[in-house]
């Protein structure tokens, strides 16, 4: 089993886990992380419930799917599912290498029977980190952001990433799947 932390946490395995910062590096502080949309607390119960398959295919969803890159980027964040921005929409926004992966009614297709433990966390304000067995590979199926069905597949962190924010649609939080007190 290979350990892997997750980009948007900065800390090494190695390292004990530390509480997030009270300021990030664009300045602003935990209580004023926003972009276009606001993110929503981790204590929310808005984590709890599924997320409803999307339908239409218009210039509402394209504008979410731009706020959540937008929310990502500026907290420098790694995936939001769209509950982070408080829509109850089966809609995923990965970074990976700086190019956004847009994820609409995803769902996992295959995934492998090696796994991985990653440190993860969540953009949502106050979240905490814990370590998740998550599998090395997976391949998502999904819709693009004009309807095209589309197949992405991702390893090492970015399957972890993948499954965490599916979790996340589902209504799953991470910190139920956690392997370690």
């Amino acid at each position: 089993m290979r350990v892997y932390v997750r980009k948007a946490f900065y800390t090494r395995v190695t390292e004990p886990i530390q509480e997030l910062p009270e300021t990030y590096d664009s300045g602003n502080t935990r209580n004023d992380l926003m972009a276009l949309r606001n993110l929503t607390n981790w204590n929310n119960p808005i984590f709890r419930k599924k997320s409803r398959l999307v339908d239409k295919f218009d210039e509402r969803l394209w504008t979410l799917l731009d706020d959540m890159r937008e929310s990502l980027e500026r907290v420098g964040g790694y995936g939001c599912a769209a509950v982070h921005v408080g829509v109850l929409r089966r809609v995923a926004v990965v970074l990976n290498d700086g190019e956004a992966i847009e994820l609409i009614n995803p769902t996992i297709a295959k995934s492998s029977t090696e796994t991985q433990e990653v440190l993860e966390g969540s953009i949502a304000p106050g979240s905490p980190r814990v370590y998740v067995t998550r599998p090395m590979s997976v391949t998502i199926k999904a819709f693009d952001r004009n309807g095209k069905p589309i197949s992405v597949s991702g390893t090492e962190v970015l399957a972890a990433t993948f499954c965490h924010e599916i979790d996340h649609l589902d209504g799953i939080l991470y910190t139920e799947k956690s392997n370690r007190a």
